[in-house]
């Protein structure tokens, strides 16, 4: 390959990955880029996961064997199998070298061996492929992980020049992983509360709005907890915010326990002392236990004074849910009746037969100071 047609493949490379949305995504370009400018007939992304010794496969691309996906969920193999990534590459390094790639065949190694081949070399005849080439990725001065670029029985095995552009694709894919992850942080942040790890409001809006549309579109079951964790502000007064941040973390971690119960719910902390989870899916009765265990859990904790709970599902007569806000009202205005009666229950919008309370009030919608005072009586209701 010529110099510019390389140049043009790494400029590729390194857009593709740019204009990547997700980690997966990113790969997913990292990968068919390098097979592309490698003319390769399969590429693979893996990641060295040191606390567990183990090179896990991030992606497969391109003509895949039998049991290869595209995102494989289990596909990992013990370091000990290729134990170049941490012996032969660590030594080279630390003399000062760099972490070039090497290239191997069915019938074994080939430019740049590093001294380890029998298990590639077994997979590059297992897998019908007859050479491979493979780059060390390096972000951060430590080896993160290996670009793996396979060419058919048949196909030109790769040459020592073939080697020294993995090399550098290696480190382009390096440059654009970083950037992912930054953005992946960034977004990570974005959507995270910073002192539960829970979920944020900016997060429960957009997944609720998505859930809203899907109810819409195919009927299926979206549910609301919204709940109050009662006497934070006389712990916070009495011992101190510190502690009272305490009492919020593990709150949080009993909510994400309990959510757990619910098969991809979002927990999530809205601010102050209001949380909630979102169940997109489960019925509305395996929601209402999830909260009434949240209920039992959070009147077992040393602090606080347990929590006041509301349900709305679209399962339940609530009538007709549109909008995101609606299902947000319900909840909302059945948590104030538990609050105002101090239930240790979670309170249901829709199970008190065709004058539901809950439903009245969330679909009063008064507008103005008037719907802050009809909201105030509401709450002026508590004992």
């Amino acid at each position: 390959m010529g110099e510019d047609r390389r140049l043009a493949a790494v400029v590729a490379l390194a857009q593709g990955m740019s204009a990547a949305h997700t980690p997966r995504e990113s790969w997913r370009a990292a990968a068919f880029g390098a097979c592309r400018a490698l003319a390769g007939s399969f590429a693979a992304l893996s990641v060295w996961e040191r606390e567990l010794g183990r090179l896990r496969v991030l992606v497969n691309v391109g003509d895949r064997a039998r049991g290869e996906e595209e995102f494989p969920g289990d596909e990992t193999y013990p370091v000990h199998q290729f134990p170049e990534i941490t012996e032969f590459l660590h030594e080279r390094w630390a003399a000062g070298g760099e972490p070039n790639a090497w290239v191997e065949t069915a019938d074994g190694p080939s430019a740049g061996h590093p001294g380890y081949c029998h298990q590639r070399v077994a997979a590059l005849r297992r897998r019908g492929r007859g050479c491979c080439v493979v780059a060390p990725i390096v972000l951060n001065g430590r080896a993160w992980g290996e670009l793996y670029v396979a060419r058919s029985v048949g196909a030109p095995v790769f040459d020592r020049g073939d080697a020294d552009f993995a090399t550098v694709l290696a480190s382009v894919v390096a440059a654009g992983i970083a950037q992912s992850e930054r953005l992946e942080e960034a977004r990570r942040l974005a959507f995270t509360d910073a002192l539960t790890g829970l979920a944020n409001r900016r997060a429960v809006d957009v997944r609720l709005e998505e859930a809203i549309e899907w109810h819409r579109s195919e009927g299926g079951a979206v549910s609301l907890v919204v709940c109050d964790l009662n006497g934070l502000k006389r712990v916070n007064d009495t011992q101190g915010h510190a502690v009272g941040d305490r009492l919020l973390e593990r709150f949080g971690s009993v909510l994400s326990l309990c959510g757990a119960m619910l098969p991809g719910a979002l927990a999530a902390r809205l601010g102050g002392d209001e949380f909630c989870l979102l169940a997109v899916g489960s019925p509305a009765d395996d929601v209402v236990k999830a909260a009434d265990e949240l209920c039992r859990h959070a009147g077992e904790l040393e602090l606080g004074e347990g929590v006041a709970c509301g349900v709305a599902s679209t399962e339940d007569a609530i009538g007709p849910v549109r909008s995101a806000r609606r299902l947000f009202r319900l909840a909302d205005a059945a948590q104030y009746q538990a609050k105002a009666v101090r239930a240790d229950r979670p309170v249901v919008a829709g199970r008190e037969g065709p004058d539901d309370p809950v439903v009245r009030l969330a679909d009063a919608e008064p507008s103005g100071e008037e719907g802050v005072v009809e909201r105030r009586r509401f709450r002026g209701r508590q004992p």
